[in-house]
């Protein structure tokens, strides 16, 4: 992949435009990957999702999204290779179904991106401080860990692109290598049952309880664990040929997320045994008399079980460079989402506006205060930092997210029919159709179990047990990402009817 090299900036790119052709196809998928937070997802999500879910069928659940997934990126390469722009899914969806909806998914994508990287701010002060005293005494409030990650993702985000890939591409090989370390560690070695491949992905134990029961949340918690991999088209102007940059790696990014969350997961039934995987999980991550409050036990007291406590040790600090490496992942997300919408005259002009290093430097600015605000809020008004902030904003941002991959399935079919140039049936048509089928499903699943992922479940209710549990917070959470798409589908539609439509057209571009 020579292609994947980062390249020098062109000393004669104009303030207003990001720097070209810095990114390759390793570049995105550190960002990707990063933004995915693999260990994250495998010492937070897949816990609660054997207990809660289908128990050793986890594993099946994880290849069953990423299947999906990879087959929406179909469509998603293909449309790639007709729009190359910072705002990849508005514009995607603007070129296929126009506009008002455009600018509607535009407001949607942002909204989610800014709640995942709120929910990550809230989930790295509470680890890196819990940890951080454990080693050190350091006994500071969660918003201080917080805020110094805050400063120094500010910070990273206002260099050139390439910058951030660096740093990113080291913390994730760090996170992945040590997943790969202890998959291979339990394979290698006896286990309480060894490699029950049925029990993980034979179908009736995928889909055991179905859809309205323990199959949906196991599900609903792998479509979570795969936000972050749409963003390959978000680099598409800052990437070296994007018509085949953006495709391939959008390919690679999913494909290694689906394969490493597949195995590693398997991994974690495998060393448990998967006849007595619940009963173990719950024994391990149990604090006092709560189950599951300590979720990231199971993957430690594996890695001490079967590598030794040195590897527990190093885990327990890359979940915390996993976490600033996702947050430094979607700090440009956002603002290049900020950026785009400004370009195209949707939100104020200035923040079009970048540095001498290509950086979107008023849009990172922007996110930044957004992101501080909020953190500051839930500090004064004593949220908690997992159980509120995160738990809540990342519920918000996966649904978010699902309902706009849905609507760019929508908008390649519609594109593609209008324009014949691409004549491959199965990336314009079918694998568009059957990627929106499953997004669909998928979305229903993530709302009806909202109560489970968000912790927002109605008193007195068993959200495991009952679906659409949920209490006004979570109604409103669930809810917000359909208002803002009609909101700002109506400011869409304004937008065009005025002086501003050539602007705004840029946004599809």
């Amino acid at each position: 992949m020579a292609n994947a090299d980062l390249a020098p900036a062109p000393e004669d790119e104009l303030d207003g435009q990001l720097r070209k052709g810095r990114l390759g196809v390793i570049g995105i998928v550190f960002f990707v990957v990063a933004a995915a937070a693999p260990l994250v997802g495998m010492t937070g999500a897949v816990p609660v999702a054997i207990v809660a879910g289908n128990g050793a069928g986890v594993p099946g659940a994880y290849l069953l999204v990423g299947i999906t997934l990879i087959i929406f990126s179909v469509g998603y390469a293909a449309m790639s290779s007709k729009v190359t722009n910072t705002g990849a899914f508005f514009a995607y969806v603007g070129r296929g179904l126009g506009i008002a909806p455009g600018v509607g998914s535009a407001f949607v994508s942002l909204v989610a991106y800014l709640a995942i990287q709120l929910a990550i701010f809230g989930f790295f002060g509470a680890v890196a401080g819990a940890k951080l005293d454990e080693q050190f005494g350091l006994s500071w409030n969660w918003y201080v860990w917080s805020l110094i990650a805050w400063a120094l993702v500010l910070g990273l985000s206002l260099f050139s692109v390439d910058v951030g890939a660096k740093v990113l591409g080291v913390l994730m090989i760090l996170e992945v290598a040590s997943l790969v370390v202890l998959s291979i560690a339990i394979f290698a070695k006896d286990t309480p049952e060894g490699i029950d491949w049925g029990a993980s992905f034979a179908p009736n134990n995928i889909l055991v309880g179905g859809f309205a029961g323990s199959a949906g949340i196991a599900l609903a918690f792998a479509f979570a664990s795969f936000i972050g991999f749409e963003a390959t088209a978000i680099y598409g102007e800052e990437s070296k040929d994007p018509k085949r940059t953006v495709p391939r790696a959008t390919y690679v990014a999913v494909s290694l997320i689906t394969v490493l969350f597949a195995v590693a997961s398997l991994a974690i039934v495998t060393g448990l045994g998967a006849s007595t995987v619940i009963d173990r999980v719950v024994e391990i991550s149990t604090v006092g008399d709560v189950p599951l409050t300590d979720p990231a036990a199971v993957v430690f007291t594996l890695a001490d079980d079967y590598v030794g406590n040195w590897l527990g040790d190093v885990m327990s600090w890359l979940v915390i460079s996993s976490l600033f490496a996702g947050l430094l992942a979607f700090q440009n997300s956002a603002s290049r989402y900020f950026f785009a919408m400004g370009r195209g005259g949707v939100l104020p002009r200035m923040l079009d506006r970048t540095n001498k290093l290509g950086a979107p430097f008023v849009a990172s600015i922007v996110t930044s205060v957004i992101s501080a605000a909020v953190i500051i809020f839930f500090a004064v008004t004593d949220k908690d930092p997992v159980l509120n902030l995160f738990f809540w904003f990342s519920g918000l941002a996966v649904v978010a997210i699902v309902l706009v991959e849905a609507l760019v399935c929508l908008a390649i079919i519609a594109f593609f029919r209008r324009d014949h140039g691409d004549k491959r049936v199965w990336n314009t048509l079918i694998a568009p159709v059957l990627a929106f089928v499953g997004l669909v499903i998928g979305l229903y699943l993530l709302m009806s179990r909202f109560g489970v992922l968000a912790g927002t479940a109605k008193e007195g209710e068993d959200p495991t047990l009952v679906a659409w549990s949920l209490n006004t917070t979570g109604w409103v959470l669930v809810l917000l990402p359909f208002v803002l798409f009609i909101i700002g589908t109506v400011i869409g539609a304004l937008r065009a009817s005025t002086e501003n439509r050539d602007s705004i057209e840029d946004l599809v571009t």
